[in-house]
């Protein structure tokens, strides 16, 4: 009986310990204050145009650069954290996670940026997520074997993104708007020997669209932690 009773002692002690333990984990806070993170902003609209308003108009493609030290912020964190993301990763979250996004592809000819060739999803995760072969030698034969492993598109490989605007002037307002019609990662293109070949698009999002799913995300402000600005 004085064995069952140190038995029953010994666990209800290890109990309030292990209790104990995850009440001090929980009660950790890495910072000074809870911060919310609200996943349900709502996007500002655009001032509505009339095509009888616009004077001049002129589509632009451009490149955002995030080497550049004005876009890290669209660059970093390489690797995701707890409330922060790159820029890719969220947009690879959005399209392979929640399917909040559509990607087009560029096309049979690998240049077409009108959006007519939406993406399923098993095209965009073999893009994404693609499988390499390599060969190693088997130890005891010495045949070549066939390894195929899983090397996904990561963020710190798309350091550019090429934009396609579209330039306005409104006469009713005497304004200049400058509308964003679509964002395409490029992606950094290597040969066998490892050496850089340029860019490579990888598919074009309708921005738009991008707006609702950007406006949720939080950009880093390294002036002000406590103001934080979204990617939208």
């Amino acid at each position: 009986m004085k064995n069952i009773a140190l038995s029953i002692t010994a666990c209800a002690l290890l109990a309030l310990s292990s209790i104990s333990t995850s009440a001090q984990v929980q009660t950790v806070l890495d910072g000074a204050y809870v911060k919310e993170h609200n996943a349900t902003k709502r996007v500002i609209p655009y001032p509505h145009l009339r095509e009888a308003d616009v004077m001049w108009a002129k589509r632009i493609w451009q490149i955002v650069d995030l080497r550049e030290k004005q876009n890290h912020s669209l660059y970093y964190p390489v690797e995701e954290i707890e409330d922060r993301k790159s820029l890719f990763d969220v947009i690879k979250h959005a399209l392979l996670v929640d399917g909040s996004l559509t990607a087009y592809s560029l096309g049979p000819t690998d240049d077409d940026d009108e959006f007519r060739f939406p993406m399923s999803q098993s095209e965009l995760d073999s893009l994404l997520n693609p499988w390499v072969v390599s060969y190693t030698e088997d130890p005891d034969t010495g045949d070549p074997i066939e390894v195929r492993t899983q090397d996904p598109v990561r963020g710190a490989g798309i350091t550019q993104y090429q934009l396609k605007e579209d330039w306005l002037f409104d006469k009713q307002r005497s304004e200049r708007y400058v509308r964003i019609i679509g964002i395409c990662p490029m992606k950094e293109d290597y040969d066998d020997e490892g050496v850089k070949r340029g860019y490579k698009p990888l598919f074009w999002l309708y921005f738009p669209e991008c707006r609702y799913v950007f406006a949720n995300w939080d950009v880093y402000n390294f002036q002000n932690d406590a103001q934080r600005r979204t990617f939208e």
